[in-house]
């Protein structure tokens, strides 16, 4: 797991309701600059007017405001001062960019993709991704959003450009990293068991094995842009349609494989039992010759797909 470069912002936040109350104030201020002070004093006036244009123009870039599970990075021509966490309405240095950036849990439906097993048979397969950003550094430093058209000359507060350029850039981020991490894991099993005994994970039989493997392997390939990954699963398998049909087929000999094996192990085992308890109550005597014949019979009646015909024997046990 990398090192968490973040940090807390440590810089001075002001409550953003008593900056709008000075940011009101000032005009009523200068107005009454001109009406009490004496014209041989509107010099001053004229000062106050001047330094309250810029308070005027300054004062709003400083207002941001953070709604639960939401973080502001702060940049002072170009460095970082760290992370706001605190949600509410502040104002900070109106000459500090604000990046603002989500960090909600966020869902995310990779379409099935095409891919080779580990026997070599195209597989359909997809999954759903839920993440989301722990380390602020990282997401908004080493992952290149193309936001730096949306940074203004002055600093000043934070855009909705920013914002939605960023978080596209880490969704097309998580989406092709995650596109990798499901074409290596399946790339590693194969779809199903060739025989009956499962010895080997495969990805239709063990979904929990390979579930915790890609929760495992995108941890290792998002941690970079500062992502958590909370759950990756599975919600897709299949074969792909050029041997779709040809798969269903041996999965249906397979099943008629089996399903024949427990009917032929079942009638013997009544063929045994019938003959043993002929023998023990001694209904009646069957030399080898008859004991092959009977056990042929019952198994052709008890093996056989449709009801056997029945042929009576008018004649001694001999003819």
């Amino acid at each position: 797991m990398r090192e968490n470069k973040e940090i807390p912002f440590e810089g001075k936040t002001v409550n953003g309701f008593g900056m709008l109350a000075l940011l009101l104030i000032v005009p009523v201020v200068l107005v009454l600059a001109y009406i009490f002070l004496p014209e041989e004093q509107w010099w001053l006036a004229g000062t106050l007017t001047a330094v309250g244009i810029i308070v005027i123009a300054l004062l709003p870039s400083g207002f941001f405001v953070l709604q639960p599970n939401q973080a502001m990075v702060m940049i002072f021509f170009g460095k970082y001062k760290g992370t706001f966490r605190k949600t509410g309405f502040y104002w900070a240095n109106p000459f500090m960019s604000k990046k603002k950036i989500s960090l909600r849990i966020r869902n995310m439906d990779i379409a099935p993709i095409k891919v080779n097993d580990k026997v070599g048979n195209p597989v359909m397969i997809g999954m759903v991704l839920v993440w989301k950003v722990k380390d602020t550094y990282r997401a908004v430093f080493d992952v290149d959003s193309g936001s730096t058209s949306f940074l203004n000359v002055s600093n000043a507060g934070v855009t909705a450009g920013q914002t939605n350029a960023i978080a596209k850039a880490l969704d097309s981020f998580v989406n092709i990293q995650s596109d990798a991490a499901l074409r290596e894991v399946t790339g590693k099993y194969a779809y199903d068991e060739e025989g009956e005994r499962h010895e080997e994970i495969t990805l239709r039989s063990d979904g929990h094995e390979i579930n915790e493997q890609l929760e495992e392997k995108l941890n290792d390939r998002l941690a970079m842009a500062g992502i958590e990954v909370v759950e990756a699963r599975l919600n897709y398998l299949a074969y792909a349609p050029e041997i779709a049909a040809v798969m269903l087929r041996r999965q249906q000999a397979s099943a008629i494989i089996s399903a024949r094996e427990k009917i032929v192990e079942g009638a013997v085992s009544m063929v045994k039992m019938a003959l043993d308890q002929l023998s023990a109550e001694q209904i009646v005597e069957l030399d080898e010759e008859r004991k092959a014949a009977m056990v042929s019979n019952l198994l052709v009646v008890l093996c056989a797909d449709e009801p056997a015909q029945p042929v009576l024997n008018t004649g001694t046990l001999y003819q």
